[in-house]
């Protein structure tokens, strides 16, 4: 995640030294500018030592390949327009003039190259030339982070809880998780004084030793694929509707599409992955429906292995700069499915009845399958692996905390109108709600035609994304470098891409593998380790009291009997 601390004294990618060190006067200043003719110095050298002349040794820096250049930065100097900003030139050169001014040993001002740039969680719209971010930009950029394919899940989630008791799970889980993401946030003020710290890992290694910096790693990572997985699905499950769509409406003109009130109730019938097509649920039955298309072109037997002909070559990219610029989609896409979800809202009409006299939709208003939603909401109102990198820009750190309490409530009110207009709205068993919402509608109406046609373009680019963090995390970690090489990426993408094929083929319920991956990554993610942090920093300044440790062991334990909650129910799919 990029380095943050960029002022508004840098003008394209410089800044003067006089500015810093006021003391030095006009003679003596020099600029970073001096500094950028040494394209190719050694930056872990310093500027001077002993025996050693200042001009000779930069002399004999020039002759030394640079090792240390952020994925970032061009390899041409004079590409440096192409950069996302003019902020992350500057950020650069001011690491490498510092890094160059400390002695040899001190590493604390090297540029780490696992570090990902914060302009990867907000559209590029609204990055600042000034390299800060307002309060508006800081809430936009966590709600449009938490945004993802959860929201397709939480009715169906909701309904596993019941549903008064799911609407106040939802109020308690996000009070929670803001909780200790505010925790993480407030973490890093202990360790200021060792240098910049840039991710939660640091932290962790700082408080916790080796093995709290493996776990956070680790647990992150697990996140990552978990939502690899979950996309893979979803993105397997809209190309074979949008394909199956326009074959149809070709070779079959007399079904027309419609936007109807119409939906659809499969029951168990979505959950045999053995039938390809999922009982035709995802498309209108023709005369032709034993052709060589609807033999070759199956949901769960074919379609993941086509997709990988239009992912992979995406995924071995050096860099993710030209996907970041699609990143509205994702806001897109969200505005569209609150629309999409209105509009059915008001077509249906509200149908609950609690009192379970049958004269309209039985619902349940407490349900013991509650850790469905909570594992559910645990990968939906997770940030906390990157919160660091999107907060560390702001303008103002002590407004923070109040953003961050912002854009949770903005995000519980997204997943509260998605989840219980859809859930009360929907006409039949409330059974039959699937754990993508979608997949209750068939591929003839027309805007849920239009929504799989946006998201499976939204989540063509931004899965990319999700490769390249992982594969920045995983490389540093085991190799110390973020591209050891082609090879090595090669391998990494097709182990990956492999495990999301196998789920698709077999597990193709992104209900399931949501509330799993955020039980087990919010264990140690949400729950453990910024509590942990938290505590240790308390007993280092000698004001741990017991209430307090009571209060984060119950946290911790809370985020056990989540995770074990889980194995309960595991048919609730």
């Amino acid at each position: 995640m990029a380095a943050a601390w960029q002022d508004n004294s840098f003008r394209d990618g410089k800044v003067d030294i006089n500015e810093d060190f006021p003391e030095n006067g006009p003679t003596n200043g020099a600029s970073i500018q001096d500094v950028d003719l040494l394209d190719e110095e050694d930056d872990r050298k310093p500027l001077a030592s002993p025996g050693r002349s200042p001009n000779k040794a930069i002399e004999d820096d020039k002759s030394r390949s640079r090792s240390r250049k952020p994925f970032h930065y061009p390899t041409n100097r004079r590409t440096s327009e192409e950069l996302d900003s003019h902020s992350t030139l500057a950020t650069y050169n001011r690491y490498r003039y510092y890094s160059r001014l400390a002695p040899p040993d001190d590493h604390r001002m090297r540029i780490p190259d696992h570090i990902v740039p914060a302009t990867l969680f907000y559209p590029p719209m609204f990055v600042d030339q000034s390299g800060k971010q307002g309060s508006l930009i800081t809430i936009f950029s966590i709600w449009n982070t938490m945004m993802g394919t959860s929201l397709l899940s939480m009715p169906w989630a909701l309904g596993q809880a019941g549903f008064v008791l799911g609407l106040v799970i939802m109020v308690v889980m996000a009070g929670l998780t803001l909780y200790t993401c505010y925790r993480v946030i407030k973490s890093v003020e202990g360790v200021d004084q060792e240098g910049e710290v840039l991710e939660f890992s640091d932290v962790c290694r700082h408080y916790l030793g080796r093995w709290g910096e493996g776990c956070s790693v680790f647990f992150s990572l697990s996140a990552l694929l978990g939502a690899m997985i979950v996309y893979w699905v979803l993105m397997t499950n809209f190309l074979y509707n949008v394909v199956s769509f326009a074959y149809e409406n070709i070779n079959a003109p007399g079904n027309e599409t419609s936007a109807s009130t119409e939906v659809l109730c499969p029951l168990n019938s979505s959950h045999t992955p053995d039938n390809g097509n999922l009982s035709g649920m995802f498309h209108v039955a023709t005369p032709g429906d034993d052709d060589t298309f609807h033999h070759v072109w199956e949901r769960v037997k074919t379609v993941p292995f086509f997709l990988v002909i239009l992912v992979f070559p995406l995924l071995n990219f050096k860099s993710p700069t030209f996907f970041t610029k699609f990143n509205a989609l994702g806001t897109m896409s969200v505005v569209y499915l609150v629309v999409f979800v209105s509009v059915k809202a008001s077509q249906w009409g509200i149908h609950l009845d609690f009192s379970h006299t049958g004269k309209d939709v039985d619902v349940t208003a407490i349900s013991k399958y509650f850790p469905a939603l909570t594992g559910t909401l645990c990968l939906a109102y997770f940030i906390h692996n990157c919160v660091l990198s999107i907060t560390r820009n702001v303008q103002n750190p002590k407004n923070t905390g109040r953003d961050l309490t912002i854009a949770y409530i903005c995000v519980m009110v997204t997943y509260v109108i998605v989840g219980a207009v859809f859930y009360a709205s929907f006409p039949k068993d409330k059974d039959c709600i699937e754990d993508n919402l979608l997949n209750n509608f068939s591929n003839t109406d027309t805007l849920a035609f239009v929504a799989r046609v946006f998201l499976l373009f939204q989540m063509w680019t931004v899965f990319p994304l999700l490769f390249y963090i992982f594969r920045l995390q995983f490389m540093h970690t085991l190799f110390g470098s973020t591209y050891p090489s082609l090879v090595h990426v090669i391998v990494l993408n097709l182990v990956l891409v492999g495990v999301c094929v196998i789920f698709a083929r077999f597990l193709p319920h992104i209900g399931t593998i949501i509330r799993f991956s955020g039980a087990f990554c919010g264990l140690a993610y949400i729950f453990t380790l910024p509590c942990l942090v938290h505590l240790v920093r308390l007993k280092q300044a000698g004001r741990l009291t017991w209430p307090t440790g009571v209060v984060h062991g119950f946290i911790i334990l809370l985020g056990l009997a989540n995770f074990v909650g889980q194995f309960f129910f595991l048919n609730k799919t």
